[in-house]
């Protein structure tokens, strides 16, 4: 029910504007929120809308149809204009329910009202379209059942009652497999005959509601015709009606009843033998979602428990069927003797069935479908009215054997063939509406099982990288321009960088298979090519390095040379491709035709431009092939490849992640127990709290957490701290705590007189300083200690990430997220020495900030690794890489050793104990503790006497070692402090044999790679690596035996569900069981979602949704913390309402830098509206490649008057919600201002989404978008939109559009209270006094529009250039011709004329203008055409001559791809 699709260039107005202009007027009229005097509610104005088809207005639905809902005014037009509504906001990925909620009181009625127009005759007053309509609104709301209103209707709709529905018998063999349900079958019963008519009545209708709609279904199925056309309609209305099946099967609390109705109503017998699905054209997306409904009826899960089922219990179940069949067949049907006495494994597949049964009459077939209570009983001397067909399909369907559906998966290949590449059904086009329905799994909230929920994540990830191969294959094809020859061959007319013509193809190697597999156990071939091409682009055909994935390809041009390829055609019939096929390289080939190994050693270099490169196949793809070329005679593929396509490294590991996912299926992957129902999103969410874990620890040392005694007691309001000690000297950290800890269980009744002095025993902690002892005399042996003052909620953060269980914590933009994380893993890391912590993140630079904040906390650093690419960007001269740490063992081992040398002079003692690591441990123990252990016997006090201060000093015996410490090392004041300065240098020393032990193992293992292993499995504490890398390499790292006990994840809330669950394991289970003990995810599910390329798979797949906005979808505890310290009060108001009580840090409000306004502005935020430039607003030279260029030169105009005015620009940040403008954007900078020293660059130019994580001072933001809101309905956008700036905000949009947009209100309130032109103070320079909110001093200007501030920064500009010049003149006191030449001012037609061919060349020229005075006079003459700004002339309405850029035709896209995907290359590079 949306409004058509609006065309390219719009001259006279469309259908869907003049539409659009009368819903505005209405929603003027009656609920536009910002209009105060509203009419009254009209039905009419419903029915209206509803007729016209248009229900894009925003607030609609919130403000007008659901506010006066009610059972009198209730209508159809009513009800169909909420239903669509409400599926317009699921398709555009914004919260439903919310109106709902609010006004729940007439939500039953309207459902029952739903539930009767879904089972209505489809020629009475609903017709079919509208049907399916429905169909989708019900979809949605079983999709919802967190929602409580929701789960009220649905739940009456499926549960137990419902199998009324059933056979009688049918009902009886249900009832007698599970005991149990009888009881409650006959209570119901019960129940029922005390209601009274009517309400059983009502309640029979719900229970029956969806076996009647089945029954429909089948009505509408069997009126498709087989050939004669069908309605779309039709065709519609079944695809969603089996959408709808599908979705309840996958849900285990509908499946659990529903699944017994389905299989009874026998809906796929009746599909598979449909004339619909005989339908190549119409039929073809009905058949793929029927694939998917049989899959999940035959799901491996037992409905009644929800427990998976093994393959044993599948054969069994299996094997039940079959003998029940033959014990019917020896009891009554005499002619299936011969079937009754075979053995299973000989009558189970279809062809033995059918011979058996296809013989038999229909009666016949019928008894024996009654007998095993398929089908009611047929009376005595009737005929059956189903067709034999039927009969014999529901026998054979029943009972053939089923290959299990690992087995399926391990012979699945998994690169993607030209048959899935290009299928609209499974991999949708980049504009995909959401209108339609498709053949994909979807993540909701809840799985069936594991291999429920590894499936289907296998099958997105696998089918989203297919999406991003598909437009990789398809660049580089076009690009290379393949034609047919005069011959009839290929040629090639063109050239790509990732794809190379295939000289010679052969298939090397086809090893034997496993045993009890039917596929080889790899295939290898040679692919040469000629790599006759620039020189780095020959390096990078030359770097693809082991288990780097290209495809092969196969093209048969039909097209003759020269023709045109144009990118809006189907591309498969321009290239005439045929194949695709998938490879991974096992490495290139040296002139002896052998394997050059990866490795530190330089490769060989090779003569001439032929490269041969030896590849794996795969090998279940390969023996798909070749049984197609034997059995079906088709040609042998792999003789026909003539194009082999390279990736870009960093996209290219989709192979490594599916096949990671396909392993852990194959083994018994072991979640832990407190996680696995959560994971599935079953049971209570809040079982994994700390405070419901019967491990919880009482007593933690909170080390350098807290600052001071009264720090610790604000951190926990409401509690009673009672300190051990009672001197106020000696409450100092750090401090340990005991908690109370209550057992999770048997809390449920207890006496109400026993809870007051349970809770005030709860409220207590005991707090206990403690000192950490003296590590040794050198400066550096201090600890390093924490300096954050952490607030309350983020104290509870930490302490719930030091107890056991899952710790989540929603960290808004600016509250120290960071902070946090790294105070959990330094205090898990002091109180749990022995346990290991893996660090995950979805960024490298996310990792590198973890990373330079963990070293400056008590951490010793020989404990930390980081694996994966990134390392080089850490801002540190330490490595934390594989190789880096070896070195470092390497390095600090010698190191150690030196020390040992020094300590065995200083005592005197012959020989070579520093040689090696033994020696060393050999000299400790023999040396060193001898002279210790005969100290302290003499400084340990004797009973009796007091103990003497000056022997401490006077019996040390390692004075000489200790000679280059600050001295004197014993102060001689006490005993107790001298002696425990003695015990800290035998502890600095003891710590040096302590290292060298643990370094012992570096001497004996002797390459690289294995001392990198050993660092990893043994020595690490703290091991750091990207989601990525974790999926990539689980292979290795279960191999090499890796464990670890904690696992902290940052920005979980970025991370795909998939990508967050394998980093739980990458270690093999112990004795059956994971020893994982703590998972901590800190994000913010407010901000954006990971990144999903395909719009298809991000929407109608949800498979945006990270596990982290999963879990707090379903219930899971969260800590949120709830203190800003990054950005002005005032800014974090636009953003802070999608928060539970966000506030600011004390800072905010007292550093000077809050406090101080924005120089040159009088507002630190402000929204200007941009209206029309030129007459057009938003343009799109490519589909979804929008630019505004009004917008776009607005903020450029806004940047370069701050930075004229003295603001630094790379305090400055650009931001826009769309590539197109994005890259106007930069093309504008680097016409006006790019290579200006007076005003430079700003820090970014980029869209908002790449920007999250990161922050500026000030940034411009341009919305671009003047008919749709567009994507920034997503709130998660305008989150991050608004949270980036520190100290101003300016927002360029067309008003009127997002005002009115129900979702954007809370932040767009209040940016319209503001005054909606850019109020300015030119006079006022950077940086002000003036503190925020204050009146200015001097003159406010208001900028109506971009031309006007384009002409006053061009003034401002010009003005700054003349008394600069002026300056130098008189500094330097030059001739005064020079003077009056450089004054000059050029008219402006020749600046316009000359800014075309000058551009470049001036930019070079204003800068030493402006700061040299020694030019010569040709320069200074030409000084005003170099102005970057050659934006306006003296009228206000003219305006850049760059704005022509829309009208002539000038985009900024790259030139070299037009495609609007393809972002990567910056208009710099390509002009």
């Amino acid at each position: 029910m949306t409004a058509p699709a609006q065309p390219k260039k719009i001259v006279a107005p469309t259908v869907s504007q003049i539409n659009a202009e009368f819903v505005t007027q209405l929603a003027c009229k009656y609920w536009a929120p910002h209009i105060k005097k509203k009419s009254p509610f009209d039905i009419k104005v419903i029915e209206d809308i509803y007729e016209k088809e248009i229900v894009k207005s925003s607030q609609y639905l919130e403000n007008y149809l659901w506010m006066n809902y009610s059972p009198e005014v209730s209508s159809k037009a009513y009800l169909m204009s909420i239903c669509c509504m409400v599926n317009e906001k699921f398709r555009e990925n914004v919260p439903a329910w919310e109106t709902f909620k609010k006004k729940p009181d007439h939500f039953p009625f309207f459902f029952k009202c739903i539930l009767k127009a879904a089972l209505a005759e489809t020629d009475g007053e609903f017709s079919l379209h509208e049907q399916t309509v429905l169909l989708l609104f019900l979809d949605h709301c079983f999709n919802s059942l967190e929602v409580d209103l929701i789960r009220s209707q649905v739940q009456q709709l499926i549960s137990l009652p419902m199998w009324m529905g059933l056979q009688p018998a049918r009902l009886e063999l249900e009832l007698k497999k599970t005991p149990k349900l009888r009881k409650f079958w006959n209570l119901i019963k019960k129940n029922d005959e005390k209601m009274d008519p009517e309400a059983r009545e009502q309640a029979y209708q719900e229970r029956r509601f969806l076996s009647q709609l089945i029954q429909k279904f089948i009505s509408v199925l069997k009126s498709v015709p087989l050939s004669d056309p069908v309605t779309m309609d039709k065709v519609h209305y079944c695809e969603r009606f089996i959408e709808l099946m599908i979705d309840l099967e996958a849900l285990l609390p509908t499946r659990r009843w529903f699944n017994t109705i389905l299989d009874d109503s026998h809906v796929l017998v009746h599909c598979y033998l449909s004339n619909l699905v005989r339908r190549e054209e119409d039929g073809h997306l009905f058949s793929q979602l029927l694939d998917m409904l049989k899959f999940y009826t035959g799901f491996e899960i037992n409905d009644q428990t929800g427990n998976a089922l093994t393959e044993n219990e599948m054969t069994t179940i299996h094997y039940d069927r079959i003998t029940s069949l033959q014990r019917a067949a020896f009891a009554h049907f005499p002619e299936l003797y011969d079937f009754a006495l075979s053995n299973v494994a000989e009558v189970d597949t279809r062809e033995s069935l059918v011979k058996f049964f296809g013989p038999l009459s229909s009666n016949t077939l019928h008894q024996v479908a009654s007998y095993l209570c398929l089908l009611p009983t047929l009376p005595k001397a009737e005929d059956t009215t189903f067709d034999k067909e039927f009969l014999l399909e529901l026998l054979v369907s029943r009972h053939e054997r089923r290959i299990s559906q690992i087995q399926q998966l391990n012979q699945m290949p998994l690169y993607p063939t030209e048959k899935i590449i290009w299928d609209e059904n499974i991999v949708p086009t980049e504009y995909y509406s959401g209108e339609g329905c498709l053949a994909l799994p979807k993540l909701n909230l809840q799985f069936l099982t594991l291999h429920d929920y590894l499936l289907r994540n296998f099958n997105l990830f696998r089918l989203e990288s297919t999406y991003e191969i598909r437009q990789d294959i398809e660049d580089s094809v076009s690009r290379m321009k393949p034609w047919q020859s005069e011959y009839g061959g290929v040629v090639f007319g063109g050239w790509a960088r990732m794809a190379q013509p295939i000289v010679a193809f052969t298939v090397v190697e086809v090893a034997k298979p496993n045993i009890g597999e039917n596929w080889p156990t790899r295939v290898r071939a040679d692919v040469t090519i000629n790599l006759n091409v620039r020189d780095h682009i020959k390096d990078e055909w030359e770097g693809l390095r082991k288990h780097d994935v290209c495809f092969l390809i196969t093209v048969r041009p039909t097209k003759p040379y020269g023709t045109k390829f144009d990118r809006r055609r189907p591309f498969i019939e321009q290239v005439g491709l045929v194949y695709v096929r998938g490879c991974e390289i096992q490495g290139m080939l040296d002139d002896k035709g052998r394997v050059i190994e990866d490795g530190p050693e330089p490769r060989p270099s090779l003569r001439g431009e032929s490269r041969t490169f030896r590849v794996f196949l795969d090998p279940n793809q390969y023996q798909q092939d070749m049984t197609n070329t034997i059995q079906n005679g088709a040609e042998d593929v792999y003789e026909t490849f003539n194009v082999i396509m390279r990736r870009k490294p960093k996209e290219n590991n989709f192979k490594a992640v599916l096949e990671t996912i396909r392993n852990l299926m194959n083994t018994d992957c072991v979640v832990p127990d407190w996680l696995h129902d959560i994971i599935l999103g079953y049971g209570d969410p809040s079982s994994a709290h700390y405070s419901k874990m019967p491990n919880q620890i009482a007593t933690l040392d909170f080390n350098d957490t807290f600052l001071s005694i009264e720090h610790l007691k604000t951190s926990f309001p409401g509690h009673n701290v009672k300190v051990t000690v009672d001197d106020p000297a000696l409450q100092i950290p750090p401090f340990r705590i005991t908690f109370p800890v209550r057992s999770g269980k048997g809390k449920k009744r207890k006496d109400v007189d026993g809870e007051d002095g349970d809770t005030e025993e709860a409220k207590t902690l005991i707090v206990e300083p403690h000192v950490i002892p003296n590590r040794g005399p050198y400066p550096y042996n201090q600890p390093k200690r924490n300096t954050i003052q952490f607030t309350h909620t983020q104290i509870e953060a930490i302490r719930a990430g030091m107890q056991p269980g899952l710790t989540m914590v929603v960290g808004p933009p600016g509250t120290g997220k960071t902070d946090v994380a790294v105070q959990i893993i330094s205090n898990i890391y002091h109180n749990f020495p022995e346990q290991r912590t893996l660090i995950v993140t979805h960024s490298n630079q996310a990792l590198n900030q973890l990373f330079e904040k963990i070293m400056a906390l008590d951490i010793d650093e020989r404990h930390l690794l980081r694996l994966g690419h990134g390392e080089e960007e850490l801002e540190t001269e330490k490595d934390f890489s594989r190789y880096g740490r070896v070195n470092y063992v390497l390095a600090r081992r010698i190191e150690l050793l030196e020390e040992v040398k020094r300590l065995q002079k200083s005592l005197g003692v012959p020989g070579d104990a520093s040689y090696t690591c033994e020696t060393a441990g050999y000299f400790f123990l023999y040396q060193v503790m001898s002279r210790w252990e005969e100290y302290i016997s003499k400084v340990k006090n004797k009973s009796n006497t007091m103990p003497d201060v000056t022997e401490v000093s006077a019996f040390f015996p390692f004075h000489e070692y200790f000679a280059n410490a600050p001295q004197p090392i014993f102060k001689g004041r006490s005993y107790e402090e001298d002696m425990e300065i003695a015990e800290g240098c035998f502890r600095h020393i003891k710590k040096i044999f302590t290292q060298l032990e643990e370094f012992r193992a570096s001497e004996l293992l002797r390459s690289g790679l294995d001392r990198s292993k050993y660092l990893l499995v043994k020595e690490a504490k703290i091991i750091a690596m990207t989601c990525t890398h974790a999926a990539l390499k689980r292979h290795d790292l279960v191999k090499l035996g890796f464990k670890y006990d904690n696992i902290l994840m940052e920005e979980a809330a970025q991370i795909l569900e998939i990508e967050t669950f394998i980093p739980l394991l990458l270690q093999n289970p112990q004795d059956g069981f994971s020893r994982l003990k703590r998972w901590i995810m800190i994000g913010d599910h407010h901000q954006l979602p990971p990144v999903i390329k395909n719009m298809a798979f991000q929407k109608y797949s949800n498979m945006e949704q990270s596990l982290f906005t999963r879990f707090v979808r379903v219930g899971v505890p969260t800590v949120d913390l709830d203190a800003q310290g990054r950005a002005r009060a005032s800014l974090c108001n636009l953003y802070n309402w999608r928060y539970k009580n966000l506030g600011n840090l004390p800072h905010v409000q007292l550093l000077p830098e809050f406090s101080t306004a924005n120089a040159g502005l009088l507002y630190d935020f402000q929204l200007i509206n941009v209206e029309d430039f030129q007459g057009v607003g938003e343009s799109e030279p490519n589909p979804y490649f929008y630019q505004n260029l009004g917008e776009a030169e607005y903020v450029v105009a806004l940047f370069m008057y701050m930075c004229l005015l003295g603001y630094p620009a790379d305090k400055i940040s650009i931001l826009t919600t769309y590539n197109g403008q994005k890259h106007l954007i930069r093309d504008i900078i680097n016409r006006r201002c790019g290579s200006n020293p007076l005003i430079g660059r700003p820090n970014k130019v980029t869209t908002v989404d790449r920007f999250q994580g990161q922050q500026n001072d000030y940034i411009l933001l341009s919305l671009v978008r003047t008919r749709a809101v567009g994507h920034l309905r997503d709130v998660r956008r305008l989150v991050v939109a608004m949270s980036r700036a520190r100290l101003g905000l300016y927002i360029f949009a067309r008003v009127s559009l997002f005002q009115n947009c129900f979702e954007l209100t809370p932040a767009f309130s209040q940016l319209t209270a503001r005054p909606l032109h850019l109020h300015i103070i030119p006079t006022e320079p950077f940086p002000t006094s003036r503190k925020n909110g204050e009146r200015p001093s001097h003159e406010v200007q208001i900028i109506k529009n971009m031309p006007q501030m384009a002409n006053f920064v061009y003034n401002m500009y010009m003005h700054l250039i003349q008394t600069t010049h002026h300056y130098h003149q008189t500094l330097l006191q030059l001739p005064p011709a020079m003077v009056e030449e450089s004054e000059e001012v050029q008219s402006q037609e020749t600046e316009l004329e000359t800014e075309e061919e000058a551009v470049p060349a001036q930019a070079d020229v204003v800068p030493d203008k402006a700061t040299d005075a020694s030019s010569s006079q040709e320069t200074s003459a030409s000084e005003t055409e170099t102005t970057p700004n050659q934006t306006a002339s003296s009228s206000p309405e003219a305006i850049p001559a760059e704005s022509e850029i829309p009208g002539t035709g000038r985009v900024t896209v790259p030139a070299e791809n037009n495609t609007p995907h393809d972002v990567t290359s910056t208009p710099g590079e390509t002009e």
